[in-house]
């Protein structure tokens, strides 16, 4: 039996000469190993448009762990014309909050984020090695690591399994923002909207704000399963200086260290104890990836890979080393060797306390 054609959120259009393929488009999801991971899948699915919302909270709640954090893409106003390149979505992460507090706090605006062509959302919980996210091409993603109960969970809710997927990326298609579309021509509960309500920027900042979510790198995206993470945890727990950092959510870590890197670009205004501190959280990192083996080394490196030239490059009087080199690292520690160029006063100060200026 064939599927029947999918709903599409308002916000895809097909191109004319691309509707007489829209019986390709029906629901269904299917799945894959991940790359780079070992023990995890990703899933993709399409479901009607007027069930999206529903089937996330239902997939996220069954799911999640009691806390998460909510994943937000749009594209803002600012920059979007002053460059020739593509423009990109500003990525915002919330802090770790009850997962039904989130949910609570998305359901006012389900329906527009379903909608919105330029809007993707999504709720996670790294140390559990589980995210969901629903892209502005309206394909609902799933990564984790038990593809049995996620297979079941799709049963449960009739999508079926189909390895004959069409996703509307495949097609011809244009991205319209709920603005877009005539006055009157919208169906309920969008009618009764003000223009401002349905203002993606207007109510994707108003989310941002009643979250306190803070922007991060567009171009930092990594993932780490729950079994990964487990051999992380029992690594620092081994180790009498970083055990500290074991309950921790070890992409967070890795994200501090991207943060501080980024924070050094700058001028970095804390003082020296705060400079060795993100020094610190380097070592820490080194420790585990020497320690954990192939391949979740080389996946630790390459996450960092970036950072670490960046860092690398606004190293100044590298012949003097900062500290001098522990046990616990075997391999030479590139961020000990000189300091930042963009010294604030506060930590230019101490390092001439220090002596680090004298010949």
């Amino acid at each position: 039996m064939s599927a029947k054609n999918l709903l599409l959120p308002l916000g895809l259009r097909l191109w004319p000469e691309e509707t007489q393929k829209v019986r390709r488009l029906g629901e269904g999801f299917s799945f894959a190993p991940m790359e780079n991971s070992s023990d995890s899948y990703r899933f993709s699915a399409l479901v009607d448009a007027d069930r999206a919302g529903r089937l996330f909270c239902s997939l996220t709640s069954a799911c999640l762990p009691d806390e998460a954090f909510l994943i937000l893409e749009f594209y803002e106003e600012d920059g979007q014309e002053k460059s020739d390149q593509e423009p990109v979505p500003s990525v915002f992460y919330s802090p770790y909050l009850p997962t039904d507090e989130i949910l609570a706090a998305l359901s006012p605006y389900m329906e527009r984020l379903v909608h919105d062509g330029f809007v993707g959302f999504g709720l996670a919980n790294n140390r559990a090695g589980m995210e969901f996210f629903f892209s502005e091409e309206k394909v609902l993603t799933c990564f984790s690591g038990n593809h049995i109960r996620i297979m079941d969970l799709f049963a449960r809710h009739k999508v079926p399994f189909r390895t004959d997927l069409t996703y509307p990326s495949d097609l011809g298609h244009d991205h319209l923002s709920l603005l877009c579309h005539p006055t009157g021509t919208l169906p309920a509960p969008f009618d009764s909207m003000s223009e401002i309500d349905l203002d993606y920027v207007h109510f994707c900042q108003a989310l941002t704000e009643e979250l306190e979510m803070y922007p991060v790198e567009e171009n930092i995206s990594f993932f780490l399963s729950e079994k990964e993470q487990d051999r992380i945890e029992d690594c620092l727990r081994e180790h009498e200086e970083f055990g500290e950092f074991a309950d921790d959510d070890f992409g967070g870590l890795l994200l501090d260290w991207i943060d501080f890197v980024a924070e050094c670009e700058g001028a970095f205004e804390g003082n020296l104890q705060d400079y060795r501190e993100g020094l610190r959280l380097r070592d820490m990192i080194q420790f585990v990836a020497e320690d954990v083996g192939q391949p979740l080394r080389a996946k630790i490196f390459e996450i960092i890979a970036e950072a670490d030239a960046r860092f690398k490059k606004i190293l100044i009087d590298r012949r003097k080393r900062l500290d001098s080199p522990k046990e616990a690292v075997k391999e030479d520690r590139f961020w000990y060797l000189g300091v930042v160029r963009n010294q604030g006063a506060t930590l230019r100060r101490d390092l001439i306390r220090k002596g680090w200026f004298h010949p």
